[in-house]
């Protein structure tokens, strides 16, 4: 039973799909993908088995104020997305994996917490070929 913690901006900034035209309309379209995530199990980022129990997403800047969708918990950091994230995966209930590829903000995180990047974390969601820009083409 496992809770992923997701840095929402690290993840739509690790790939250059357009999502920077409009923040805030990528953030809501990976939001609603992620949404599919809670109650499934997954292969975990070390190839084992992981329950995905729950999943909070931290939103910052222009993506603060973004509707979520009900199965996924919104963390509106109200200044720097990393220290809300940290005060998250700090904060005592069941275990987490955090994704992000910050190499600053796994610094700042418990001793030991797992982490994986956006890259394991986009191959679990359900079509994963539609950009987070915008929608699928083809």
């Amino acid at each position: 039973m496992t809770l992923l913690l997701v840095d929402v901006a690290n993840v739509l900034g690790s790939r250059p799909d357009g999502w920077w035209r409009d923040r805030a309309g990528a953030t809501a379209r990976l939001l609603a993908r992620l949404a599919s995530l809670p109650g499934r199990d997954l292969r975990g980022p070390d190839g084992g088995p992981l329950a995905c129990t729950g999943l909070v997403a931290v939103v910052e800047g222009a993506a603060r104020d973004v509707p979520g969708p009900a199965a996924v918990r919104l963390v509106r950091a109200p200044g720097s997305g990393d220290d809300a994230l940290v005060a998250e995966a700090r904060a005592p209930g069941e275990p987490v994996v955090v994704v992000t590829a910050d190499r600053g903000l796994r610094a700042r995180l418990p001793p030991d917490t797992p982490v994986a990047g956006p890259g394991w974390l986009l191959a679990q969601l359900p079509d994963d070929a539609a950009p987070s820009g915008g929608p699928a083409t083809g």
